[in-house]
């Protein structure tokens, strides 16, 4: 099995909605993908772009990808990576394609001075807990993701006294 990982191209994105459509069914939440290819076209391969994507290819077919952007710790005081998807076709799993995607991003964020690289897992997904933590992170039980989206952020912005 010849594995490569490679930072995705415009050609990519076909099969980088595929791969979101994909991984929203495993997450169980099928109609969330909300990204059409000329928004991702824009925020991924446009001018400045907001977030970058790593394929794996295996054998020639593609077999999973890592979404990932930056971010910043006032702790540190040092640049970050959010690992914000990860997602291997089925038949993929259990061969260190992951390994490797997450190897690339370490990379990544060795070669950008990063201070850490942060994710979120379901507490349902024992299979991917079970891989996080054989790579060697640490599992934040204490904390809970938090979101304000669409109508929460208006809501808010009104609270605020500054309405848009």
């Amino acid at each position: 099995m010849r594995v490569i990982i490679r930072d995705a191209a415009l050609s990519d994105l076909p099969h980088i909605l595929e791969l979101l459509h994909l991984k929203a069914e495993f997450d169980g939440c099928p109609n969330s993908v909300l990204a059409t290819a000329e928004a991702l076209e824009t925020d991924l391969f446009g001018e400045n772009p907001l977030a970058s994507v790593l394929l794996a290819d295996v054998d020639g077919e593609l077999a999973g990808f890592a979404t990932y952007h930056s971010i910043y710790s006032t702790f540190l005081a040092k640049p970050g990576i959010w690992l914000d998807d990860l997602y291997l076709k089925p038949n993929y799993r259990n061969h260190g394609i992951g390994q490797a995607l997450i190897a690339r991003l370490s990379e990544i964020a060795i070669a950008t001075g990063c201070g850490r690289i942060d994710w979120t897992v379901a507490t349902g997904n024992a299979g991917g807990i079970r891989f996080y933590q054989r790579l060697g992170a640490s599992i934040q039980e204490s904390v809970r993701l938090c979101r304000l989206d669409g109508e929460a952020i208006a809501q808010a912005a009104v609270l605020s006294g500054h309405p848009v």
